[in-house]
């Protein structure tokens, strides 16, 4: 029993899995009572057992099987992780249970499958039970086929998918085992149950007898629609909505009936048979043999073949073809009629792919009606009607109207029967108004024909049609039809039995009376059924279930009530127009006495009165009755012929006339004008529109009458009556006026042709007056019609098209007003209440339709077609050329293009790849030719076009590619998402195929409203494209994704994922994850909800909706404006006026609210922390070639925190018009948000590069405005431009410089030339290089023409990497084909010449002879010589850059004519740390231009100041050469009188020469009163710019630039000495965490602030009683906040971090304990770590850190404070150098030197070293180097060669310092490349030439440069910051002079200058006399 108590200790999971079955038995009991236990589905515990779930089912003792079972039951139930353990969980069940011979066990096994389904994983477990079908145990097969029939029962066939279960069963059905026989019949009754007939064919070859026990059963079987009884977790709520619904009877149940009976469709459920293959090989012969049986065998072979209910996808253009060719032109009827049964058979077999032939063969069919032969005739109704099935009726209604003017009877009756059979597959969505006004007017015409059968069909048409969509919508057509028409119509739409409807049963009928009226919103199961209907037309019963849409007799009424709260508008107004265009015309008597009636009888009489006066009275009686006059009362007809009365319009009197205008004018206003009210006045109207006097008058009658008749009406009687009459005054104004209506009333409705050939009158007039107001009207009519309009006036005069084509480019752009008109008179809806359904497709074929097409399909001749067709590829050539000049003369054309469409098919894989190109360019031309009716084509030849994206040839590819967009473009993308022509592409495993057509997608499904029903097809081929070998495929896949899942949703796709592979999945999963998050907002509903206000009652329901949606609503209008077609305008005037007029005016109140605060949201340290985010590929890089979605979303994202919401919604809108308010709204708010401008500079400038992404002009041109400002801005602020920024930024700016408008490249060249006042000029080098690489001609030649700029500006010093590789980089250039690229790089060379001599023909390298011979040439006609380099340079440099940068912080003068160059080259540039606090405007600023004087002379001038009040600052500045000593004297008796001493100082500060100031502010610090006065934020700035002036290289060479840094350093030291301890303290430590926090700052800036608060620590003993420590440790608790620990020790320097402990340490060791009583300002100490840093120091023990402290503080400081006398230090000095000198003591010398270097760092060793040789210098240095390796190397990592850090860096780089070694920045072992560098500088000064050497001072000064830290000076990072010094030369941006211009670079050369001889050695004299 030892056993038992070993395992009954372990725990549970352990038991479970023991080798014991006892322990294991235990164990799941034990798991079993956990398992209840656990309430909480995502509990731990449950997760414990994910891998042992598998062992509990298929446990080898039956016993233990068993408990295992239960507890994997309840385990599968509950716990959240299950559904991982389905696929090996129900495999064991399958294997390891249901061969178990207990039933217990077997149901088990069965209920955990039963579970898994409902926990959502249906498919995993049926595609294991359909393994477990092919088990060669019968019992198991059994168990299988139980499980799936349950599943069925319970979960319905919606979960568990029929179609596999369905393809085994016959396999079932022939089992040798009786149970597997017996429980097939069972599951073939459970399917039954569910899909009905469907299920017959695929059974229908099993045994006979078997089949027939299936009949029986199945008729027992309850007719009910079956309802699922058990439910998937998610679906759970609907159980209870069934209950609820079962108790309140089955009227919505129903509903949810008619959802589940199409679920299935038989044709699903078969396998395609592949039949061309199996045609006889004669068939094509046989089909064209004279004997008709030869025709008649080959017509049954394939009559046969097509039998085959479901048939393979394929290309069967051929055999249509020859079948179409036999029903049309065969004489011999009875094999028409066979013919037509191969057809149907087709079509039937194919479905929707036979749509694409459907064109071609429903004309034929049509015209063959003509057979009066029954059986032909019935064989050929069959065919059409399964032809209508396989396509829409839009796509065939041009051929079926054509047929419709036939003059045969029987031909009109079978196409109006046809019509109307049709017409009972369609639901009132899918017939809308475009459809069926021309199908009525044509059926009206057959209502009166001599033909009772045609008249009888006509009427069948028409009653069905009224049946589908209701009388509301049939009614406007049927006005002119006399009541016993109607009458029969209405009789013939109650006899329409809808045949198919009793399939659906009455639960659909029920069901659809409901959607109809609301299409806007179906709603519930109802709505989605609805909408299911009408996207399936395929199979038989789901085809008819819309028939029943219309409702039985019962319903009619039921379906309309809802729908005249909606068409209550369109109602009376369209009934109005009716009874408008019938008003009978009244006699002159009638009107009389009508017009007596209602006007004062005085008022009659005088109305021809020969008196004016007396008719003006009467005018104006007659305005007033008018006037008071009430809408219903006004005889509007007799009114206006009164007026028309003699004199009528022919009144001489002006004012008269004026008034009988404004009277027309408030009658057509008042009154029920009609459109023969109209023509009464019309006629005069136009006669006086022209009239200086009357014709405004005129004008608003017109517009008056335009709204009470509409405006297409009155436009087309004005034009034609404007036109037939001569006078040229009325014409023009006439044109005028209708320029002006179409912007106030919309265009819809206009009749484009008519008004062009008015327009082509006028434009040939002789008066300029009447073609300016023709090219007037045509640049409104482009707003509305596109580019498409141009196409009619090609053929005018060149003088003419050029002034239309400027009228026309000044539209561009601009999108149509929004209508003002016509819709206040008809309430909610603008248009007819049809016409808003279809406005989408409507709105812009409006225009499209009225243009003139012209049938060309008798041009294309058989002939042209064989040529298409020939062997030879010229001829083939000469063919296609016919046929694009066919389409281009014909300009547009009419949808019937006879066999062209197969012809052109077949050169599109033609092997001449050029021949597949043209035929693109002419499939293009096509589809703008044809318009809209290109769709049929689709199917027949845009699906070939995509195959072509498959094509190696990158530009075959880009045509394709452009072909396919010209062919959605009109068509939509509806067309090819249907069927799976998409998907059979995607199947393909080209990837250059499938990366294109994967891109064209993503491009594509975002701009559609509705779902493609066939997108899900693609789906698998997309998940295999997201593992295709190749990346671009898979990256391509990757950004479709979400475009996908936006249209069918998160679900479908992961279910899709279902028949992946394991590891795919799990990649695919999270693929879509990913996707998930980034999938974008469908553009469907608020579209839908404009469109469509038709149903229900939309437009009361629309009235109080909240101003918000509104907004969007019209937003998504505007967002497409699809300007060809104009749809949007249409749109968004509906949507607006359905609306209701109060929303919008509360919504713009709303927005300017939300406008008046900044638009820039200053987030501090937000550019930094994205900048990181960034670097650390938190956030993908600004890197693209266009930019993809993912890039525009993560702007938006990091633009949310910063931007203001409103100014992001315009940013980011889809319509360009958005962009350009953004950018107008940028500019305006540019100077007020400087701050937030500079904060988000990033963000803007990569926003900025989308837009150069547009293609709208007028965007881009906005930008590149703004830019120029914005540069400007940012060079007056000083800003210097991120690396990330830059980076980010000029890549895409240098891709607009290839612009083909000039006007764009004159901006960016600007925008070019002023970036490089706030981006180093040698950056920009490489980034405009790369621009030379462009494939665009015209960007390399400006790129090239801007480096000539950037070297003649800047010098050579700007050439990177070096000016070898980039002169012959550009070199290259110089053989280009393009002329213009050529001379651009010849010019640049050129320039190099000028700058830099003969040097450039070494640099550039060997040239071809012939590039050679061009440059010398260039370089001699070239006049200008070489001059003596950089001077000229930096003399132009100032004046480049001067008058923007006038530095606004400086107050002082421009630089002086006389100038040397060296100063402004060492102009410093880049941005300072401190910019924000130096917007503080200083008056008194040292003027740094002055103080280079080489010659010594002081120009004393007056500075420019602000004004202040200080007049005495006069007196002294004008003594001619103020020295501070001559003052001196009266110094102390000014002492006294504070104000007049600080005049007195200011005076000597403003002074030019800089030794007074310096003197001067000594003095002012002497002074301890006045220097206690200076507060932080003064002393924080005068540190600052004190130690930047010691920094700044160029002092070093002025004359007494060393006396200069001397005094300077003494000044600094009495700064710290005298002023406000507290305040200085504070000042240094926020100086040093903002030069910490600086990118630009320079680690030595930071170094010093250091030293100085180093030195404050050493004076802290002495001052701690007069330190507000509270404050001190404010300021500490802030640094510590903004640098925490971690933060410190990831700085390139370890100092911070010592400097910060050192004065924490010594105010520790100062105060003791009761340094944490002074924390009282810190308001939450947790936010740092000082307080228990703090508490930590003083647990520590204080004497070694003291005295380490200490030492630092000494060391720090020293250099500051100069201690030894002179005379001491030179003995002394002296007698060290002798030692070295001795051989015995030399080592001693140098130990001593070294001791005395480091305790005396400023020490002047330079006399020593002057006279020695250079021999004896670099043996002293490496000696001192030696001892230092030897001394600190012990103790530390030899990281830091040289010596402590506190003394690497010494406080001003003077030559006062003693030796420092000059050691190898990077830390290793000195390395001959220090030697190299020394031998470089030797060279240098004895004036060898060393090309690649920067300018550099001798080596004494190089010694004591101090060395720098050792992270921050790695050899790259110092070249390039040379590369920055050097721009800040040349560019002279800031006088404020950077701490990144320092020379500390001691060791350092840079290769990327080359510096002229001469100068150098000028400029080593100029050093050597001033050291003397």
């Amino acid at each position: 029993m030892g056993d038992d108590s070993e395992w009954l200790k372990l725990p549970v999971d352990q038991k479970c899995e023991h080798k014991l079955w006892k322990a294991r038995l235990s164990g799941y009991e034990e798991a079993l009572k956990i398992f209840q236990k656990i309430k909480d589905e995502k509990n731990p515990e449950w997760s414990k057992y994910l891998g042992l779930i598998k062992k509990f089912v298929t446990d080898s003792n039956a016993v233990v099987q068993l408990k295992g079972l239960e507890a994997a039951l309840v385990y599968v139930e509950n716990a959240h992780v299950a559904g991982k353990t389905t696929g090996e969980v129900v495999s064991g069940v399958v294997s390891k249970v249901f061969n178990q011979p207990k039933a217990k066990a077997k149901e088990l096994g069965i209920e955990i499958c039963l579970m898994y389904i409902e926990i959502e994983k249906g498919e995993s477990v049926q595609e294991e039970l359909l393994k477990g079908l092919d088990n060669k145990n019968p019992k198991i097969i059994v168990a299988c086929t139980e499980t799936l029939r349950k599943a069925l029962s319970e979960f319905g066939s919606k979960i568990i998918l029929l179609k596999p279960i369905i393809k085994v069963l016959p396999k079932l059905f022939e089992s040798r085992d009786k149970a597997v026989r017996d429980e097939a019949k069972l599951i073939a009754v459970e399917i039954y149950r569910w899909i009905r007939d469907a299920l017959r064919h695929p059974l229908q070859n099993i045994n006979s007898v078997q089949l027939k026990e299936l009949e029986e059963e199945w008729v027992k079987l309850p007719t009910g629609a079956p309802k699922p009884s058990r439910f998937l977790r998610s679906q759970q709520e609907l159980e209870a909505k069934l209950e609820q619904q079962q108790s309140a009877g089955d009227a919505e149940g129903g509903g949810d009936d008619g959802d589940e009976v199409p679920q299935i469709d038989a044709y699903e459920l078969l396998e395609a048979v592949e039949i061309l293959s199996k045609l006889p090989k004669d068939f094509y012969d046989k089909i064209e043999a004279k004997k008709w049986q030869e025709r008649k065998e080959a017509l049954e072979a394939v009559e046969v073949l097509v039998k085959k209910p479901k048939l393979e996808a394929g290309d069967y253009a051929d055999l249509v073809k020859a079948l179409k060719k036999v029903v049309g032109k065969d004489t011999n009827v009875m094999l028409v009629a066979l013919a037509a049964k191969c057809l149907t058979g087709l079509a039937v077999g194919l479905r929707k792919k036979f749509g694409q032939y459907a064109g071609h063969v429903v004309p034929t069919i049509l015209e063959k009606f003509k057979e009066k032969k029954p059986q032909v005739v019935q064989a050929l109704q069959e065919a059409i009607d399964a032809i209508f099935l396989t396509t829409t009726l839009q796509n065939i209604s041009e051929d079926v109207l054509a047929v419709m003017d036939n003059k045969n009877p029987t031909i009109k009756q079978q196409t109006s029967l046809f019509i109307a059979r049709s017409f009972r597959h369609c639901t009132a969505s899918t017939l809308p108004k475009s459809l069926l006004k021309p199908f009525c007017a044509a059926l009206l015409k057959h209502i009166n024909d001599s033909a009772p059968e045609v008249r009888d069909a006509a009427f069948e048409a028409l009653g069905t049609a009224l049946k589908v969509v209701g009388e509301k919508a049939v009614n406007p057509f049927l006005a002119d039809v006399d009541k016993l028409k109607l009458d029969k119509i209405k009789e013939c739409s109650e006899k329409v039995e809808l045949v198919h409807g009793k399939k659906t049963g009455s639960a659909a009928e029920k069901k659809d009376c409901k959607p109809a009226p609301g299409r806007a919103a179906p709603s519930g199961a109802a709505g989605d059924k609805d909408t299911k209907d009408v996207s399936l037309p395929k199979p038989g019963p789901v085809k008819k279930a819309p028939t029943s849409k219309a409702g039985g007799p019962p319903k009619k009424g039921k379906a309309t009530a809802p729908g005249g709260s909606t068409n209550a508008g369109t109602k009376t107004k369209k009934g109005l127009e009716t009874k408008e265009i019938v008003e009978p015309e009244l006699s002159i008597e009638v009107c009389e006495e009508k017009a007596s009636a209602v006007l004062p009888p005085t008022c009659i009489q005088l109305l021809d009165s020969s008196n004016w006066k007396e008719r003006l009275a009467c005018m104006e009686e007659f305005q007033k009755a008018v006037e008071l006059m009430e809408r219903t009362e006004m005889p509007c007809q007799a009114l206006v012929r009164m007026l028309a009365k003699k004199p009528g319009w022919k009144e001489t009197n002006f004012q008269v006339m004026q008034m009988k205008l404004h009277i027309v004018a408030l009658i057509a206003q008042k009154g029920n004008f009609s459109k023969t009210c109209a023509q009464v006045v019309l006629d005069g109207l136009v006669d006086k529109i022209g009239d200086v006097k009357c014709g405004n008058n005129a004008k608003e009658a017109m517009t008056a009458i335009a709204e009470a008749c509409m405006l297409p009406w009155t436009a087309e009687q004005v034009m034609s009556m404007a036109f037939s009459q001569k006078n040229p005054k009325n014409q023009s104004e006439t044109l005028n006026w209708l320029s002006n209506a179409i912007k106030e009333f919309g265009f819809s409705g206009l009749n484009v042709k008519a008004f062009i050939s008015n327009v082509k009158t006028a434009l040939a007039a002789t008066n300029p007056a009447v073609r300016t107001s023709a090219i007037t009207l045509l640049g409104v009519m482009y707003l509305y019609v596109g580019p498409s309009l141009r196409m009619f006036f090609e053929d005018e005069k060149p003088a003419l098209l050029s002034q239309i084509d400027a009228e026309f480019e000044k539209m561009q752009g601009q999108s149509p007003p929004t209508p003002t008109r016509g819709i206040s008179k008809h309430s909610t809806s603008g248009t007819d209440e049809g016409e808003e359904g279809e406005e989408p497709d409507d709105g812009g074929n409006d225009v499209v339709d009225l243009l003139p097409r012209i049938e060309i399909s008798d041009k294309i001749t058989s002939e042209l077609v064989s040529k298409i067709g020939d062997k030879n590829w010229k001829i083939r050539k000469e063919g296609l050329d016919e046929v694009a000049g066919i389409i281009n003369e014909a300009k547009f054309i009419q949808p019937n293009i006879g066999e062209l469409p197969t012809a052109l098919k077949g050169r599109l894989n033609d092997s001449n790849k050029i021949l597949v190109q043209q035929t693109l360019t002419i499939l293009q031309q096509l589809a703008v030719a044809m318009g809209p009716n290109i769709k049929q084509h689709v199917k027949n030849l845009g699906i070939p076009v995509i195959t072509v994206l498959g094509d190696s040839k990158n530009n075959v590819r880009a045509a394709a590619l452009a072909t396919v967009n010209a062919w959605a473009e009109q068509t939509g993308m509806k067309e090819w998402l249907e069927g799976e022509d998409l998907s059979e592409e995607l199947k393909k495993e080209n990837p250059f195929l499938r990366q294109e057509l994967l891109g064209w997608l993503a491009e594509k499904l975002p701009t559609l409203r509705s779902t493609p029903t066939d997108l899900i097809l693609c789906v698998p081929h997309l998940y295999s494209c997201l593992e295709d070998r190749n990346g671009d495929v898979r990256k391509k896949a990757q950004d479709a994704l979400p475009f996908f899942m936006m249209h069918l949703g998160y679900e479908k796709m992961a279910k899709a994922t279902g028949k992946l592979k394991p590891t795919s999945k799990d990649q695919v999963l999270s693929m879509l994850e990913k996707a998930k998050a980034n999938m974008p907002s469908k553009p469907a509903a608020p579209a839908k909800t404009m469109s469509k206000p038709v149903g229900g009652s939309a437009p009361t329901k629309f009235q109080p909706t909240p101003a918000p949606v509104e907004d969007s609503v019209s937003s998504t209008l505007e967002a497409k404006p699809d300007l060809k077609k104009a749809k949007a305008p249409g749109v968004s005037s509906k949507a607006k006026s359905a609306q209701g007029k109060k929303v919008p005016s509360k919504t713009t109140l709303k927005e300017d609210d939300d406008k008046s605060g900044p638009i820039f949201i200053v987030v501090p340290n937000g550019k930094e922390q994205r900048m990181r985010d960034e670097k650390g590929l938190k956030v993908l890089k600004w890197n693209f070639t266009t930019p993809r979605d993912e890039y525009i979303e993560q702007l938006k994202t990091q633009m949310s925190s910063c931007v203001a919401k409103w100014l992001q919604d315009e940013m980011f809108h889809s319509d360009f018009q958005h962009h350009n308010k953004a950018l107008a709204v940028m500019v305006d708010h540019l100077e007020s948000e400087k701050e937030g401008v500079i904060g988000c500079l990033d963000l803007i400038l990569k926003w900025l590069t989308l837009r150069f992404f547009d293609t709208n002009t007028s965007v881009l041109m906005k930008a590149l405005e703004y830019l120029k400002l914005l540069f400007t801005l940012l060079s007056e602020e000083e800003y210097h431009l991120t690396e990330n920024e830059a980076s980010s930024f000029i890549p895409y700016l240098i891709l607009k410089v290839g612009e083909p408008k000039d006007v764009i490249r004159k901006d960016v060249r600007a925008i070019l030339n002023r970036m490089c006042l706030v981006y180093p000029a040698s950056k920009m080098f490489p980034f405009i290089m790369e621009g030379t690489k462009s494939k665009n001609s015209k960007q390399r030649a400006e790129c090239l023409e801007e480096l000539g700029c950037l070297v003649e500006s800047y010098g050579m010093n700007v050439c990177q990497p070096t000016p070898g590789k980039a002169l012959k980089e550009i070199a290259i250039h110089i053989g280009d084909r393009d002329n213009a690229v050529r001379n651009a790089a010849l010019n640049t060379i050129v320039t190099v010449y000028n700058v830099h001599g003969d040097q450039v023909f070494k640099l550039i390298g060997n040239l071809s002879e012939k590039d050679m011979s061009m440059l010398e040439e260039r370089i001699k006609r070239s006049a200008k010589r070489p001059s003596s380099v950089p001077v000229k340079q930096a003399e132009e440099k100032p004046q480049r850059t001067q008058n923007i940068n006038s530095n606004a912080n400086m107050l002082r003068k421009g630089p002086a004519e006389d100038m040397s160059s060296k100063l402004n080259q060492a102009r410093s540039m880049s941005g300072h740390p401190e910019a924000a606090q130096q917007m503080v405007r200083r008056e008194f600023q040292l003027d740094l231009d002055e103080i280079e004087n080489d010659n010594g002379t002081v120009r004393c001038e007056m500075p420019e100041l602000v004004q202040h009040k200080l007049d005495d600052i006069f007196e002294p500045v004008l003594i001619p050469e103020p020295k501070i000593r001559s003052v001196s004297p009266h110094f102390d008796d000014m002492h006294s009188n504070t104000a007049s001493t600080i005049n007195f100082i200011i005076s000597q500060v403003a002074s030019g020469d800089i030794s007074t100031s310096i003197q001067a502010l000594t003095q002012l610090f002497q002074i301890e009163s006045l220097a206690r006065e200076a507060s932080t934020g003064v002393l924080k700035d005068l540190m600052h710019g004190l130690i930047t002036l010691m920094l700044d290289s160029r002092i070093e060479d002025l004359e007494e630039g060393q006396q200069v840094i001397r005094s300077v350093n003494l000044l600094v030291v009495k700064v710290l000495e005298k002023s406000d301890q507290t305040n200085i303290l504070s000042a240094l430590l926020v100086l040093l965490q903002d030069s910490l926090l600086a990118t630009a700052t320079s680690p030595k800036f930071s170094e010093l602030v250091m030293k100085c608060l180093w030195r404050m620590v050493r004076l802290l003993p002495d001052t701690i009683n007069s330190i507000n420590l509270d404050r001190i440790l404010l300021d500490i608790h802030i640094f510590m906040k903004v640098f925490p620990k971690e933060k410190l020790k990831q700085c390139k320097s370890e100092f911070p971090i010592r400097t910060l402990k050192t004065l924490l340490h010594t105010l520790c060791k100062l105060k003791g304990p009761k340094i944490l009583d002074h924390l009282t300002m810190i308001d939450n100490k947790n936010e740092s770590e000082l307080e228990a840093h703090l508490c930590r120091m003083m647990k520590h023990s204080m004497d070694q850190t003291g005295s380490k402290s200490e030492k630092e503080t000494e060391k720090g400081a020293s250099r500051i404070d100069e201690k030894s006398s002179k005379a001491k230090v030179n003995d002394f000095l002296a007698e060290i150098f002798k030692k070295i000198g001795s051989k015995e003591n030399t080592k001693e010398g140098l130990a001593e030197l070294y001791e005395y270097k480091k305790k005396y760092s400023d020490a002047d060793i330079e006399p020593f070293l002057k006279n020695s040789s250079q021999f004896f210098q670099s043996y002293v240095e490496r000696g001192l180097r030696v001892i230092e390796m030897e001394r600190e190397g012990k103790g530390r990592i030899p990281s830091s060669t040289g010596i402590s850090p506190q003394m690497e860096v010494t406080c001003v780089p003077t030559p006062t310092s003693t030796v420092s070694s000059i050691g190898n920045t990077n830390g290793e072992e000195v390395g001959p490349s220090v030697y190299l560098e020394r031998l470089k500088i030797l060279r240098q000064r004895c004036g060898l030439d060393n090309t690649k050497q920067d300018d550099r001072p001798p080596l004494t000064s190089l010694l004591s440069k101090p060395a720098i830290p050792p992270v921050a000076s790695s050899t790259d990072m110092l070249h390039s910051k040379l590369s920055q010094l050097r721009e800040s030369r040349e560019q002279h941006q800031h006088s404020d002079l950077d701490s990144n211009q320092t020379h500390s670079a001691g060791t350092l050369t840079s290769s990327s200058s080359t510096t002229n001889i001469d100068d150098l050695k000028k400029r080593l004299e100029r050093i050597k006399s001033s050291r003397k």
